[in-house]
């Protein structure tokens, strides 16, 4: 038996099928994509430049925006007769002297990991060290600010009230005292970009008597979204739902009217990153006694790979494809590259549904199946959407101890960051000449993936942008599916479950 529990305001029917409805072929609704390449890496990669060239060019990029809030607010600011003065740089900080200034925060904590640590003391690593949290315990973290110049340590009753990690890009307020510490008065952030309007980077804007035929008849379309659905090499508790949700995206399960008005109403399925489950030694294929082993060959054991979770992934993906098209995102535990952003998995994982990818004569178009970098950018139905599989927030909640993390989705909007951690503790590609991690658009969708639960809200920047924030939750654990309104963003979620 399948139940579809309606969870926010979706509203699907759960009435049994008219048995006098008759079998009508379902048209699905189309999709107006247009995938960017914001994250995609050079081909030719070089690893020998230091990582400092991104810390440079994201402060570079945001300090200019920093600033101008920073001159509106506290240009005519004056405490106990003394005019608040910009410097250019931390050093130029005076003890005693009422000022601001802009700069890098940079979180000294015991407890976070450092490279350079590992390193010097000849702990050579292959992937990044997984380490629960943070923050201290016994309050020994301190907040540092820096620039090209030097770093000044920040304290003051003010940074209670913020939230902060390495890498985002502040102005502060205050005067240095006797121990060389910048007392803070003040704080602020860069605040949501510009937001493009809807439409704005394609040519298949509806006109104006279609939009008005749309708002007054058929339901508006859907962006289906789920992530973590965590094929593994045997089988799982959650297979059935697995199935319902196979059934669900192909507007099979439910009655003809729901699946007209409704499922097939989807546009377009996105997959944020997890669907390939983390190994784990009960998978019966690396336990089985048949299995002989083998000597390991420069250090790799062949005998050990076990194919099943990308056949089932790559099946599943068939089975939709040819009715539904499919934007795919890797995650932490699929075959991608570790550092961020993360490029696109390769086709060759894909024997069957790889054909729905882009074709020879076409290969900057995308497909209806397209494997996309983590984080992604593209405009869906007219409207900005940035998403992502989840590394850049898990990061970011370990530096609190009761995270909020729709809280800290929309300070990576405030601060104009998508991963304000990497370098530091979310290991990056060392960019050069650009900082693809800055926000130079505000999007009007901002959705991460693999995360505890499912929470949205609606932000609003100084200038009018509106940013729809979206978790998504882990498929495998909560069985539930993300739909999004493509005319009013309105978001909707869907339980599926089974009963014997």
């Amino acid at each position: 038996m399948v139940k579809l529990e309606d969870i926010a305001g979706l509203g699907l029917l759960q009435a049994p099928p008219k048995t006098d409805s008759k079998n009508t072929d379902l048209e699905r609704a189309p999709s107006n994509y247009k995938s960017l390449n914001t994250f995609a890496l050079p081909k030719a990669r070089q690893y020998q430049q230091q990582f400092a060239d991104i810390y440079f060019l994201r402060l570079t990029k945001i300090k200019p925006a920093v600033e101008q809030i920073a001159h509106e607010a506290w240009d005519d600011t004056v405490l106990g007769g003394e005019n608040a003065n910009k410097v250019e740089r931390v050093l130029d900080v005076r003890q005693g002297e009422l000022c601001w200034v802009a700069g890098t925060v940079y979180m000294d904590m015991p407890l976070k990991p450092s490279i350079l640590e590992d390193v010097s003391k000849d702990r050579w690593i292959s992937a990044p060290t997984s380490v629960g949290h943070y923050y201290s315990e016994d309050g020994k973290d301190q907040v540092m600010l820096e620039d090209d110049s030097g770093r000044i340590r920040l304290v003051g009753e003010p940074l209670k009230n913020y939230f902060l990690v390495t890498g985002c890009i502040i102005a502060v307020m205050g005067t240095e005292n006797a121990n060389g510490e910048f007392e803070v008065i003040d704080l602020k952030f860069a605040d949501l970009p510009p937001q493009p309007p809807r439409w704005a980077l394609s040519d298949k804007k509806p006109k104006s008597e279609d939009v008005s035929m749309v708002d007054v008849g058929s339901p508006s379309k859907k962006i289906a979204i789920i992530s973590g659905l965590e094929f593994s090499g045997f089988s799982t508790a959650y297979s059935a739902e697995l199935k319902v949700l196979r059934e669900f995206l192909a507007a099979q399960a439910l009655d003809p009217e729901t699946q007209s008005n409704e499922q097939s109403k989807i546009s377009r399925l996105i997959i944020a990153g997890n669907s390939i489950a983390e190994a784990s030694s009960s998978d019966p294929h690396s336990n089985n006694p048949n299995t002989k082993t083998h000597a390991k060959k420069y250090g790799y054991d062949a005998s050990s790979y076990n194919p099943a979770p990308s056949q089932l992934l790559d099946s599943f993906l068939n089975e939709l494809l040819p009715s539904l098209p499919i934007t795919l995102l890797p995650g932490a535990n699929d075959p991608a590259n570790v550092s961020y952003p993360q490029q696109p998995i390769h086709s060759a994982m894909f024997p069957e549904s790889r054909y729905y990818g882009p074709t020879p004569t076409h290969p900057d178009q995308a497909g209806w199946l397209d494997a996309t970098t983590n984080p992604f950018e593209s405009e869906i139905e007219g409207w900005r959407v940035l998403g992502t599989s989840g590394q850049n927030l898990d990061d970011i909640c370990k530096y609190m101890e009761d995270p909020d993390r729709l809280g800290l989705m929309e300070a990576m909007c405030r601060w104009r960051c998508s991963a304000p951690t990497a370098p530091d503790t979310l290991w990056s590609y060392p960019f050069q000449d650009d900082e693809p991690f800055v926000m130079k658009e505000c999007p009007h969708l901002y959705f991460v993936g693999s995360q505890p639960k499912f929470g949205s809200k609606v932000i609003e920047g100084p200038d009018g942008q509106m940013v729809r924030l979206v978790l998504v939750p882990k498929f495998s654990e909560t069985k539930e599916v993300v739909l999004v309104d493509t005319e009013t963003l309105d978001v909707s979620l869907v339980r599926l479950s089974t009963a014997s």
